[in-house]
């Protein structure tokens, strides 16, 4: 939808607003304890938000659990002010956008045949971060100030609220430390690896009166949370899309394909000796892979008014304001100066084009124009970005949809002027990294510029504050994914002989594996061989074992970073499974004509139905909760209330117990761990004890959903 042009009735709203500080009072506000405090957070929940992306292809906004905890921890240090608890949520909140828009993508570097290099992922993440921020400055006024009748910024009202409610002793943040510490326990309890298996990670049953179909759950509390959170609607369509794959679409493969005893492209065994999870890796993953994409282009285009009028408003109101020197106006209305703002974006594309050159591109032509076309696609999306979520809020900013748009424009233009070679998708990636990045950046940081008008803070604080998340931020979330990925990362035995090198086989190096020394290759498109990672001995010519990344697995399968190299693939090198693809798409589209919005089944479509039917029953948990409930007290829980705080916190401890639990198998350990194996075997892999274990924690969320939560409707 569009929106519609400022009123004067909304000029008024704006001007006759008083914030919950004065603008003529100081207070403790950008202090060293704010910045410490909001930076450790901040690297808590990118943290968080990269195993959550990579897991389950979304993130939950951070700024309400980050204020909340603020809130906690500085009336235990003793006394705060709600401008340096709103400095905390602010600098915290920068690692879940950073996260957001660098797992949507970056991991597409496996899936175009290349390693996760935390120096190309660093430097990507820290400059689309950076200029979501310098993009966004000038646009405060305009988008913050001027259109405070008009845009909502719901995730930033809702968190306005929490620190008002904060500072007149309302909060329970007991609900948030309660469910984190749960979460961490269940999450080392059950059958995870790395975890003392005392219950099975994920029951699943295969019945045989269905042949080819998986009932499956991934009981884990991070996933209970998020369902609850993102609510029923969102969580039924989401695990409607794994029903169709899951229940049938591999078992109409499976009894039509068992017979045939030819091998059918992509896979490379028949189907009749396939597993579910090999039908799923050969075929359901491309048919989701296409559902994703046109989801994705169908947002794009449904948003395309709104995004043309958030342009042509913003600018226009830009082009229409005053530019007033910082020390004439008053506290609440001072941004950091234009020429910073200028610097910053002049250093941020040198910096650009330095990586394009000597790191990521240093043979190929067209680094400079690679360069403006980051920052042109990011200034656009960016300004956008931060409009939309005025309108619909950061959980819904179709920062994917942005993304694609670019991938699409950039890949088009690299193909007009002849750059279709390998190293060009890479480019193309990393320009689509950096506007996702920056577009998730210019939507977190309008939203806690909202959150800092609405409580009396002052916007050059916030600015510099959130510019800092950012730079703290990124050096974690490179690390998560490496850590992540090379934790779940199997050698598997796979003989193939007579192995004849071709153009689809990228060799990476050499390496050692049981005492034998292997070339790696990278196999992308080619017919005999699946696309993956390969151990090949140039002696024999014949490969011996295959590399089974981390992300892109059932463990992480990163849908988002799927969709960006399918699109990449699509138009670079055109080497996909165009038939699977496109019977995704239709399926799409036959969801768009039924009045159904796709994006949500069609990332289900593509995830493992054990990850999106505990999503599910989170949702269910939220419709029984809310049976009854008046509309506007519906809108009130969702974003503060009990069972929100509480699922807020099963996210993040059982997230932050699946990267303890990364490292344990990282450092090879999960043996020794799995006590439940050797104590009591039969009960630790029961179907029956697992589920009923998980219905026990879903209870639980809703007995605390139930009970009283914060003073609502503070006022602001």
């Amino acid at each position: 939808m569009a929106s519609e042009p400022t009123t004067h009735n909304q000029v008024d709203a704006a001007a006759s607003y008083k914030p919950f500080i004065p603008a003529d009072v100081v207070l403790p506000e950008f202090t060293l304890r704010a910045i410490l405090l909001g930076a450790f957070l901040g690297v808590i929940f990118g943290a968080v938000s990269v195993y959550l992306a990579l897991r389950a292809g979304l993130t939950v906004s951070a700024s309400i659990p980050v204020a909340v905890i603020s809130i906690t921890v500085f009336k235990w240090l003793g006394k705060s002010t709600i401008l340096e608890n709103n400095i905390v949520q602010t600098v915290g909140s920068a690692g879940e956008s950073i996260a957001a828009g660098t797992v949507f993508t970056l991991p597409a570097l496996i899936f175009l045949g290349y390693t996760l290099d935390y120096w190309r992922i660093f430097p990507l993440a820290l400059a689309g971060g950076l200029l979501g921020v310098l993009f966004v400055v000038p646009l405060r006024n305009a988008l913050v100030v001027k259109e405070h009748g008009n845009l909502t910024f719901p995730e930033g009202k809702a968190c306005a609220d929490v620190l008002i409610t904060g500072e007149r002793g309302g909060i329970q943040a007991g609900k948030v430390f309660g469910g984190a510490a749960i979460g961490i326990i269940y999450k080392f309890l059950m059958g995870e690896q790395g975890g003392l298996f005392f219950w099975k990670a994920t029951p699943e049953w295969h019945p045989a009166w269905y042949p080819g179909s998986t009932f499956a759950g991934e009981i884990t509390p991070e996933y209970l949370g998020v369902g609850y959170i993102i609510g029923t609607r969102v969580a039924g369509v989401m695990v409607a899309g794994g029903v169709l794959s899951w229940l049938v679409l591999i078992p109409i493969i499976q009894f039509f394909g068992s017979n045939i005893p030819e091998v059918m492209y992509p896979g490379t065994i028949p189907i009749g000796l396939m597993t579910e999870t090999q039908i799923w890796k050969s075929y359901i993953r491309y048919i989701g892979a296409g559902a994703v994409t046109a989801a994705g282009i169908i947002m794009l285009v449904r948003t395309l008014p709104t995004i043309v009028s958030s342009f042509k408003s913003t600018f226009g109101q830009l082009k229409n304001s005053k530019l007033v020197s910082a020390l004439k106006v008053e506290r609440t209305a001072r941004d950091l100066p234009l020429p910073i703002i200028g610097g910053g974006a002049v250093l941020v594309v040198g910096f650009l084009w330095a990586l394009l050159a000597f790191h990521i591109n240093p043979k190929a032509s067209g680094n400079l124009i690679s360069a403006l076309l980051m920052v042109f696609f990011g200034f656009f999306f960016a300004t956008v970005s931060a409009r939309i979520v005025g309108l619909i809020g950061s959980s819904s900013n179709p920062v994917s949809g942005m993304t694609i748009a670019t991938l699409m424009g950039t890949c088009l233009i690299f193909v007009l002027v002849g750059w279709t070679g390998g190293v060009y998708s890479v480019i193309a990636l990393s320009i689509g990294a950096v506007v996702a990045i920056g577009g998730a950046s210019a939507g977190q940081t309008t939203q806690d510029l909202k959150t800092g008008f609405l409580v009396g803070g002052t916007p050059s604080k916030q600015e510099l504050g959130y510019a800092i998340g950012v730079i703290t931020s990124v050096f974690v979330v490179g690390l998560t994914m490496q850590l992540l990925n090379s934790s779940a990362t199997k050698v598997n035995a796979l003989h193939i002989s007579d192995v004849a090198i071709t153009s689809a086989m990228k060799p990476q190096g050499p390496t050692t594996y049981e005492g034998h020394t292997y070339e790696v290759l990278s196999v992308i498109g080619s017919r005999k061989i699946p696309d993956g990672r390969y151990y090949y001995d140039p002696a024999t010519k014949a490969i011996d074992y295959q590399q089974v990344m981390g992300i892109g697995s059932k463990d992480y399968p990163a849908p988002q970073a799927t969709l960006m190299s399918v699109v990449i693939n699509g138009i670079l090198t055109r080497k996909l499974p165009w038939t699977l693809v496109l019977f995704g798409a239709f399926t799409v589209i036959v969801l768009e004509l039924c009045g159904i919005h796709s994006l949500a089944f069609a990332v289900g479509l593509y995830l493992p139905l054990s990850t999106t039917a505990p999503i599910f029953a989170g949702g269910v948990i939220k419709w029984l909760v809310d049976r009854g409930k008046r509309k506007e007290e519906e809108t009130a829980e969702s974003e503060t209330g009990s069972g929100a705080l509480f699922s807020s916190g099963l996210i993040a401890g059982g997230s932050l117990g699946g990267l303890a639990l990364a490292a344990v198998v990282g450092f090879k350990k999960e043996q020794a761990f799995a006590l439940g194996l050797r104590w009591f075997p039969h009960f630790a892999q029961s179907n029956l004890a697992a589920l009923v274990i998980f219905i026990g924690l879903a209870a639980l969320l809703y007995f605390v959903a139930k009970s009283k939560g914060p003073v609502k409707n503070p006022g602001t």
